[in-house]
């Protein structure tokens, strides 16, 4: 079966489980499938259980995160919403996602010429205001004045993720240190040395939780004759990652029912952006 080749915008057709379409911006390219497939191909092509084709499916997925919508709003001529939805859950239970970006990240840092494993990382948080969906579960954070649920965040110096986790909004910063640096270290073999944070993380219990998983932590602070916009040293690496995170209207809020799928789509954004930047610089590499 044909599959459209096409994405980025490009005004193609292909040939999608059985009828036309126009190819979506979201779509995953033709370079794109070929890593990931691998990855997303729990069962063969053949089962009898596979009614949609694989690659339209993660096509529905990235539409619907790219643009916000709501499961029942697939437009039809990609796979059914439960089709979608159902195969999103076996992905994430899976860790697909984290095992592609972690490839990924490797991948990346080679090509930059630098080591594969990361010495150094930054951590933060973002909070994302709840919704009807995921109300249940949210706490208030006092200092964004903010009802909903925190992202915790690990990235390596050159933003890709290493970690992250879905925490009540009311959770502390520096009470997830422990953790965070317990996931850092063991997706990267214990290589990282010192983490970058802010002054969220400031005080000696985060700095014993970091120093217990071999990580120093590094309080950035903010100068004291601050006037506007101040660009900080290392931080702005996860800054440029949160940024990278609002592309993805899906992760604007929190509109999951479950905190772990909000953490997995949060991966899923990232598999999207890294394999882009991957692909891109194998196409222009000599």
């Amino acid at each position: 079966m044909m599959v459209c080749s096409c994405s980025h915008g490009a005004e193609t057709f292909g040939t999608l489980w059985g009828m036309n379409r126009k190819a979506y911006p979201s779509d995953v390219s033709d370079e794109e499938w070929a890593f990931v497939a691998p990855y997303l191909t729990l069962m063969t092509e053949e089962a009898p259980q596979r009614e949609h084709p694989l690659r339209e499916v993660f096509n529905g997925l990235r539409w619907l995160v790219r643009t916000g919508a709501q499961w029942r709003m697939m437009p039809h001529d990609l796979p059914p919403w439960a089709a979608v939805y159902q195969q999103t859950q076996r992905w994430l239970k899976a860790g697909v996602f984290e095992a592609i970006v972690d490839d990924l990240r490797v991948l990346l840092r080679l090509a930059q010429e630098r080591n594969p494993q990361p010495s150094a990382a930054i951590f933060d948080s973002r909070t994302l205001q709840s919704s009807p969906e995921s109300g249940h579960r949210a706490g208030y954070d006092g200092a964004k004045r903010r009802r909903g649920s925190k992202v915790h965040l690990a990235v390596d110096t050159l933003g890709s993720l290493l970690s992250l986790h879905v925490t009540p909004a009311n959770e502390q910063d520096r009470d997830q240190v422990g953790k965070l640096a317990a996931a850092v270290q063991d997706v990267t073999g214990e290589h990282v040395e010192l983490a970058f944070v802010d002054q969220g993380y400031t005080g000696q219990a985060p700095a014993l939780a970091a120093k217990a998983q071999g990580i120093r932590l590094e309080v950035v602070r903010l100068p004291q004759a601050k006037r506007g916009f101040v660009l900080l040293p290392r931080r702005w690496v996860v800054e440029r990652s949160f940024a990278w995170m609002t592309r993805f209207r899906r992760l604007a809020r929190d509109y999951e029912r479950w905190p772990e799928t909000l953490a997995g789509l949060h991966v899923l954004a990232f598999v999207v952006l890294m394999l882009h930047r991957f692909t891109l610089g194998m196409a222009s590499s000599p």
